[in-house]
Protein backbone atom coordinates (compact mmCIF):
# COMPACT_ATOMS: atom_id res chain seq x y z
CA UNK A 1 0.00 0.00 0.00
CA UNK A 2 1.50 3.31 -1.02
CA UNK A 3 1.71 6.33 1.21
CA UNK A 4 -1.09 8.84 0.65
CA UNK A 5 -0.88 12.60 0.90
CA UNK A 6 -2.92 12.31 4.10
CA UNK A 7 -0.25 9.99 5.55
CA UNK A 8 2.44 12.55 4.66
CA UNK A 9 0.31 15.32 6.18
CA UNK A 10 -0.16 13.29 9.38
CA UNK A 11 3.63 12.91 9.65
CA UNK A 12 4.13 16.65 9.14
CA UNK A 13 1.41 17.45 11.67
CA UNK A 14 2.87 15.00 14.20
CA UNK A 15 6.33 16.54 13.85
CA UNK A 16 4.95 20.06 14.22
CA UNK A 17 2.79 19.23 17.26
CA UNK A 18 5.58 17.27 18.99
CA UNK A 19 8.03 20.12 18.44
CA UNK A 20 5.52 22.66 19.69
CA UNK A 21 4.94 20.57 22.82
CA UNK A 22 8.62 20.60 23.71
CA UNK A 23 9.26 24.18 22.61
CA UNK A 24 6.45 25.36 24.89
CA UNK A 25 7.93 23.43 27.82
CA UNK A 26 11.18 25.29 27.19
CA UNK A 27 9.26 28.56 27.17
CA UNK A 28 7.59 27.58 30.45
CA UNK A 29 10.97 26.95 32.09
CA UNK A 30 12.16 30.38 30.98
CA UNK A 31 8.98 32.09 32.18
CA UNK A 32 9.39 30.44 35.61
CA UNK A 33 13.00 31.61 35.85
CA UNK A 34 11.98 35.14 34.88
CA UNK A 35 9.28 35.20 37.57
CA UNK A 36 6.17 34.79 35.39
CA UNK A 37 4.39 31.77 36.88
CA UNK A 38 1.09 32.54 35.10
CA UNK A 39 2.82 32.59 31.69
CA UNK A 40 4.63 29.36 32.61
CA UNK A 41 1.27 27.72 33.37
CA UNK A 42 -0.12 28.93 30.04
CA UNK A 43 2.87 27.50 28.15
CA UNK A 44 2.55 24.17 30.01
CA UNK A 45 -1.21 24.01 29.37
CA UNK A 46 -0.84 24.60 25.64
CA UNK A 47 2.08 22.16 25.59
CA UNK A 48 -0.25 19.53 27.05
CA UNK A 49 -2.80 20.30 24.32
CA UNK A 50 -0.14 19.98 21.61
CA UNK A 51 0.79 16.60 23.12
CA UNK A 52 -2.83 15.46 22.75
CA UNK A 53 -2.73 16.45 19.07
CA UNK A 54 0.64 14.77 18.48
CA UNK A 55 -0.44 11.48 20.05
CA UNK A 56 -3.67 11.51 18.08
CA UNK A 57 -1.67 11.89 14.83
CA UNK A 58 0.75 9.19 15.96
CA UNK A 59 -2.12 6.76 16.51
CA UNK A 60 -3.59 7.56 13.11
CA UNK A 61 -0.23 6.77 11.54
CA UNK A 62 -0.31 3.36 13.28
CA UNK A 63 3.30 3.79 14.38
CA UNK A 64 2.61 2.52 17.89
CA UNK A 65 2.74 -1.28 17.90
CA UNK A 66 3.12 -3.93 20.61
CA UNK A 67 5.45 -3.13 23.48
CA UNK A 68 8.04 -5.62 22.22
CA UNK A 69 7.92 -4.09 18.71
CA UNK A 70 8.13 -0.59 20.21
CA UNK A 71 11.18 -1.60 22.27
CA UNK A 72 12.90 -3.01 19.19
CA UNK A 73 12.05 0.05 17.10
CA UNK A 74 13.25 2.37 19.86
CA UNK A 75 16.49 0.42 20.23
CA UNK A 76 17.14 0.63 16.49
CA UNK A 77 16.36 4.34 16.44
CA UNK A 78 18.73 5.08 19.34
CA UNK A 79 21.50 3.08 17.69
CA UNK A 80 21.02 4.89 14.38
CA UNK A 81 21.13 8.28 16.03
CA UNK A 82 24.13 7.52 18.25
CA UNK A 83 26.18 5.73 15.59
CA UNK A 84 25.26 7.57 12.39
CA UNK A 85 23.66 10.96 12.98
CA UNK A 86 25.38 12.49 16.01
CA UNK A 87 28.94 11.66 14.87
CA UNK A 88 28.38 13.75 11.74
CA UNK A 89 26.82 16.58 13.77
CA UNK A 90 29.84 16.51 16.10
CA UNK A 91 32.27 16.63 13.17
CA UNK A 92 30.50 19.61 11.58
CA UNK A 93 30.22 21.50 14.87
CA UNK A 94 33.96 20.96 15.37
CA UNK A 95 34.70 22.28 11.88
CA UNK A 96 32.46 25.28 12.55
CA UNK A 97 34.17 25.97 15.86
CA UNK A 98 30.88 25.57 17.72
CA UNK A 99 32.24 24.04 20.93
CA UNK A 100 28.96 24.27 22.89
CA UNK A 101 27.05 22.51 20.10
CA UNK A 102 29.81 19.93 19.78
CA UNK A 103 29.60 19.18 23.50
CA UNK A 104 25.80 19.01 23.39
CA UNK A 105 25.88 16.64 20.43
CA UNK A 106 28.55 14.50 22.12
CA UNK A 107 26.58 14.24 25.34
CA UNK A 108 23.39 13.43 23.42
CA UNK A 109 25.23 10.74 21.41
CA UNK A 110 26.57 9.15 24.57
CA UNK A 111 23.20 9.34 26.32
CA UNK A 112 21.49 7.81 23.26
CA UNK A 113 23.82 4.81 23.35
CA UNK A 114 22.90 4.28 27.02
CA UNK A 115 19.22 4.58 26.05
CA UNK A 116 19.69 1.76 23.54
CA UNK A 117 21.11 -0.46 26.29
CA UNK A 118 18.11 0.37 28.49
CA UNK A 119 15.75 -0.78 25.74
CA UNK A 120 17.65 -4.05 25.45
CA UNK A 121 17.52 -4.50 29.25
CA UNK A 122 13.81 -3.71 29.28
CA UNK A 123 13.01 -6.92 27.44
CA UNK A 124 14.74 -8.87 30.21
CA UNK A 125 12.81 -6.83 32.78
CA UNK A 126 9.56 -7.82 31.06
CA UNK A 127 10.46 -11.51 31.12
CA UNK A 128 11.53 -11.34 34.79
CA UNK A 129 8.56 -9.09 35.64
CA UNK A 130 11.11 -6.81 37.29
CA UNK A 131 10.15 -3.29 38.20
CA UNK A 132 12.73 -0.55 38.32
CA UNK A 133 12.91 3.20 38.61
CA UNK A 134 14.66 5.46 36.17
CA UNK A 135 16.66 8.57 36.89
CA UNK A 136 17.22 11.22 34.19
CA UNK A 137 20.19 13.55 34.24
CA UNK A 138 18.74 17.04 33.83
CA UNK A 139 22.02 18.25 32.31
CA UNK A 140 22.61 15.80 29.44
CA UNK A 141 19.65 13.41 29.28
CA UNK A 142 21.46 10.26 30.41
CA UNK A 143 18.96 7.75 31.86
CA UNK A 144 20.02 5.50 34.73
CA UNK A 145 18.26 2.26 35.66
CA UNK A 146 17.88 2.27 39.46
CA UNK A 147 18.90 4.83 42.04
CA UNK A 148 20.78 7.85 40.70
CA UNK A 149 24.54 7.44 40.50
CA UNK A 150 26.79 9.78 42.46
CA UNK A 151 27.99 11.22 39.17
CA UNK A 152 26.61 11.12 35.62
CA UNK A 153 28.83 8.93 33.41
CA UNK A 154 28.15 11.19 30.42
CA UNK A 155 28.55 14.75 31.73
CA UNK A 156 29.75 14.42 35.33
CA UNK A 157 26.65 16.04 36.87
CA UNK A 158 26.13 15.27 40.54
CA UNK A 159 23.42 12.99 41.93
CA UNK A 160 21.25 16.02 42.79
CA UNK A 161 20.91 16.80 39.07
CA UNK A 162 18.95 13.59 38.46
CA UNK A 163 15.16 13.51 38.30
CA UNK A 164 13.30 10.34 39.20
CA UNK A 165 10.75 9.10 36.65
CA UNK A 166 7.94 7.00 38.07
Amino acid sequence: MSETQTDRNLKIAFDAEAKACLRLLGYAERAEKEGYPQMARLFRAISAAEKVHAIKHLRQLKIVKSTEENLQSSFESEMTVSENIYPEFIRVADEDGQKAAQMGFSQARDAESFHAKLYKNAIDHMIEEKETVYQVCSVCGYVHDGEAPDECPVCGAKKEQFDRVD
